[in-house]
């Protein structure tokens, strides 16, 4: 039975900054999730107000209202610049451990170490899980070992940081799964592991000497254990953002024979920096390939400020513009990406096939 949790997301769920909430709604195999706080949408549908799409967890105004639902942990949703607990968050969490309710939060600011709530969930007898801090002594140098893994290793990265490229990474698991494939999803941030996700490495939680270790381990771990065909790894920042740069130490560790694109036609600015713009893709995807020695393999496009009308003519410039096929995962799903990398599994394995001549084999 998985723990019945409410999501923590006030002021926050209808902005980039609720991204840790966003892909707990749309997904968690850890928690069930039971309801949003967010007084802004109060008596709305958490999915309605994500994508359109309804998904029977309703947003409340407070905890008090929560209780019918019996909720057993309370999951910080922000994703706050630099990781610190909003000041008018601080309420919420008292009573929430006051109730008995365990706190889950993926901030870099660790509230088991406050004093005031490691000392009231001390009283109540409640647990404070700190995701990040899970993760601090995660200390495994790079091997090189990451050779020895023959699955289609597939990363997903960003044009932007609060993209959807792990909501895209796990959608691209799961349609793998429904077509047949073997695939394993290998999360690198702490909403992954509050979804669920066997394998993790929180890297920017991690020594930076370790980085690479760290998602050469997760990665090497998942093959050791499964031999899928697909090992496919979130991305994390934005290939160039000037804040939270992010896709490097992916590219150079799990060493992706497949790369996707995220990026939001949209936005003109990185994201929280709009003294910033975003450039073309092109540059993104040379960059990419210099560094990776594999062309992109496909794009995917994150539709805010769409209408679902605009959509396909997104998709039919981009494929016609950059050559690659192009999906719109919440409006389309990532068919065409999947079937491009069981393309490339199947040219893989006639590679690999032995020569047969005269009933002997070379």
């Amino acid at each position: 039975m998985r723990p019945r949790a409410i999501v923590l997301a006030e002021g926050v769920y209808g902005s980039t900054n609720g991204k840790t909430a966003h892909g707990l709604v749309r997904y968690s195999r850890r928690y069930e999730i039971v309801g949003v706080i967010d007084s802004t949408f109060a008596g709305l549908d958490a999915g309605y107000v994500l994508d359109g799409k309804y998904r029977d967890i309703k947003i409340y105004s407070n905890i008090e209202e929560t209780m019918p639902l019996n909720p057993e942990v309370l999951i910080v949703g922000a994703a706050t610049d630099g990781g610190y607990l909003p000041k008018e968050y601080r309420p919420y969490i008292r009573k929430a451990i006051s109730m008995g309710m365990d706190i889950v939060s993926g901030l870099h600011e660790f509230l088991s170490d406050d004093p005031e709530f490691s000392s009231l969930a001390e009283s109540m007898g409640v647990k404070i899980t700190d995701v990040r801090k899970m993760f601090l002594k995660k200390q495994e140098f790079f091997t090189g070992e990451i050779e020895k893994v023959d699955s289609i290793k597939v990363a997903v990265l960003g044009t932007d940081s609060a993209i959807g490229k792990r909501t895209t990474t796990i959608m691209l698991t799961e349609t793998l799964k429904e077509m047949g494939y073997k695939a394993i999803f290998v999360g690198t941030g702490q909403t992954a592991w509050m979804q669920g996700a066997e394998y993790v490495a929180l890297i920017d939680a991690m020594i930076n000497d370790f980085v690479a270790g760290g998602i050469e381990s997760e990665v090497v771990r998942a093959w050791k254990d499964h031999h899928p065909d697909f090992i496919l790894i979130e991305g994390q920042g934005g290939i160039l953002h000037p804040a939270y740069p992010g896709g490097f130490e992916i590219i150079a560790a799990a060493r992706p024979e497949a790369i996707i694109l995220q990026h939001a036609p949209k936005r003109v600015f990185y994201d929280g920096f709009e003294k910033y713009p975003i450039p073309d893709v092109s540059k993104f995807m040379k960059i990419i390939e210099l560094l990776s020695d594999h062309p992109v393999t496909g794009i995917t496009l994150n539709t805010e400020r769409m209408n679902e009308y605009e959509v396909p003519s997104y998709i039919n410039e981009y494929e016609e513009k950059y050559g690659v096929p192009v999906d719109a995962p919440i409006y389309t799903g990532v068919n065409k990406i999947a079937m491009r990398l069981i393309d490339m599994l199947s040219k893989r394995k006639e590679e690999i096939k032995p020569y047969v001549r005269g009933g002997y084999q070379f």
